[in-house]
């Protein structure tokens, strides 16, 4: 069966009745449809939050299909609910561009999944869409003023790094020319578009507390240089008012519901090759507020989403996670072990144990932050018993915990066992959550110590733009800002091609990108892309709508 087909299955309750299981009045929510809803801000509660077991999903290395991050923390949601812990799942929103395009959605998938997956894949609450908004408002006001006669900051359109968005992998945009077609018609000049889910505003939503930081960080937006030399920011635009108008019910989370008619929630979508990769502060507060364990994921393998959520987002919102599940499948470790895409479902020992150091690398990593791991073998039909035995060999040899979990199969019954490990993990107290750097480490000191400790670079190589950017940065007084690097996922690396555990590689940065209002700074590594481009064949061509308003294809 197909996860559409699954989750049509399922009987789901009304969303009022999650909201009361999660701890919330259903007159206190504010309904989107029968199965979704939007959580007031005032139901988080710090206090009782730092009594929460934040619980951290992330992933070795991916192939290109994901190796199951979302489906293992919604099972084990599931899992820890069965065993009287109770338990809200929380996650990203999917992005259309994946969607339409060929990684899928983000809704998880067999008997592991949030619900109504139609509605969360597509659209969802519409808070893409006014992040989308918010950030072409602010593109529409840079271009009136330069336009302008009478109200110009004499903005020098050499310097505006500040592109505009759309939810869609679309490659034709990534350069363009605005302003053509005469003086009514403003000032031309070379930009483009970014996916929504790489926007700035996507990042400043996912950092922000509540609506006064929302709207400070959103005018704190650098834009670019006045012909004299002179920053500029959003506030100078007189912009974030209206930008935080846009978004005032984005910035609530999105209550939806397991299979297994569990919480779970939703809210923001950056991703981690080319953002933070983690869902909203609020959401996991909100959580938190109302859970004895809180179940999130990063994007991507440890060294992507999980390093920029303990280095940002924890740092930022002073969280201290107290494990990590790292989930690990058969067909990546033979795909890193050398093996090809089309024959990672034959079995194959050998090739699978010389893909083990990527695990072992992302098990070091891990350590690097003081928090325990417990490995999650997510459990594919194509496994065989010899092929999980070692890793369970690995795990052994390390003194660490591991689990077989069948959650695509089987839900949370398939995650039992995972679920009592992360329950010993936490009650043993092991863990001691510790940044890797120092926000307060010069730029230079903080890409270093990500590129050598985490990927495993010998060193890092500056770029004469990236230099540039280094000098910008410190005339703008900004170098206490941490670091989001944006970098390929397939690899450890910069270097997509380089698979398993490489080593004596250089990473080469080639610009960085200042996100004032996020928080932090982006330096770009290798050729990776802000705006996708769709495959020969995108997943649209099999995703279609019958007469009684029914969707087919998707997934």
């Amino acid at each position: 069966m197909t996860d559409l087909q699954i989750a049509k299955e399922v009987e789901l309750q009304p969303i009022s009745a999650i909201s009361e299981k999660f701890g919330i009045p259903a007159d206190a929510i504010e309904m989107y449809g029968k199965y979704k809803a939007k959580l007031p801000l005032k139901a988080i509660d710090k206090e009782k939050a730092k009594k929460s077991h934040l619980i951290l999903v992330s992933a070795i290395s991916p192939t290109p299909a994901g190796e199951g991050k979302t489906t293992m923390s919604i099972g084990l949601s599931e899992g820890l609910n069965r065993l009287k812990k109770k338990t809200t799942v929380v996650l990203r929103e999917p992005s259309l561009g994946p969607v339409f395009g060929i990684k899928g959605g983000a809704t998880g998938g067999g008997y592991s999944q949030v619900l109504p997956m139609e509605d969360i894949n597509l659209h969802f609450t519409g808070d893409f869409a006014a992040i989308e908004k918010a950030h072409n408002l602010l593109a529409a006001i840079i271009d009136n003023n330069i336009q302008s006669k009478t109200n110009s900051l004499l903005l020098d359109p050499r310097t505006i790094g500040w592109k505009r968005v759309m939810d869609m992998n679309d490659r034709s945009l990534r350069h363009v020319i605005v302003g053509l077609g005469g003086t009514t018609s403003g000032v031309p000049r070379e930009t483009g578009f970014d996916i929504t889910a790489a926007s700035e505003i996507m990042a400043i939503l996912c950092l922000a507390e509540n609506l006064s930081d929302l709207k400070a960080r959103l005018g704190n937006i650098f834009v670019g240089y006045t012909f004299d030399k002179k920053p500029i920011y959003a506030k100078d635009l007189k912009a974030e008012g209206a930008m935080a108008a846009l978004l005032k019910d984005a910035i609530k989370p999105n209550l939806v519901q397991t299979i297994e008619g569990n919480p779970a929630i939703i809210h923001g979508g950056p991703f981690a090759n080319i953002a933070q990769g983690t869902n909203t502060v609020i959401a996991t507060l909100m959580g938190m507020s109302h859970s004895e364990y809180t179940v999130t994921e990063a994007g991507f393998g440890f060294d992507l989403g999980a390093e920029k959520f303990f280095d940002i987002k924890c740092q930022s919102a002073e969280l201290k996670p107290k494990a990590v599940v790292l989930t690990t499948t058969i067909r990546a470790l033979k795909y890193h072990g050398g093996a090809d895409l089309k024959s990672l479902t034959i079995p194959d020992v050998e090739t699978l144990k010389k893909g083990l150091p990527n695990l072992e690398k992302h098990l070091e990593n891990i350590a690097k932050f003081q928090v325990v791991p417990v490995i999650s073998i997510n459990k594919f039909t194509s496994d065989t018993e010899e092929e999980i035995q070692v890793i369970k060999d690995l795990a052994a040899s390390k003194g660490i915990r591991v689990a077989v979990a069948d959650v695509w199969a089987k839900g949370g019954e398939g995650a039992l066992d995972l679920a009592q490990k992360v329950i010993d993990v936490v009650e043993s107290n092991a863990s001691n959550f510790k940044p890797l750097y120092d926000w307060n480490s010069s730029v230079t000191d903080k890409i270093a110590t990500i590129a050598t400790e985490i990927y495993g670079a010998e060193y890092v190589d500056y770029t004469a733009r990236a230099k540039a950017n280094l000098r910008k940065i410190a005339d703008l007084g900004l170098e206490q800002l941490p670091v989001c690097i944006a970098k390929t996922q397939k690899s450890l690396s910069d270097n997509p091609a380089l698979l398993g555990r490489p080593k004596d590689f250089i990473i080469t940065v080639r610009e960085i990108e200042i996100a004032v209002g996020a928080g932090f700074l982006i330096p770009i590594t290798g050729d990776i892309m802000r705006m996708p481009g769709l495959p020969a064949h995108p997943a649209s061509e099999n995703i279609d709508i019958n007469d009684d308003g029914e969707i087919t294809g998707l997934f």
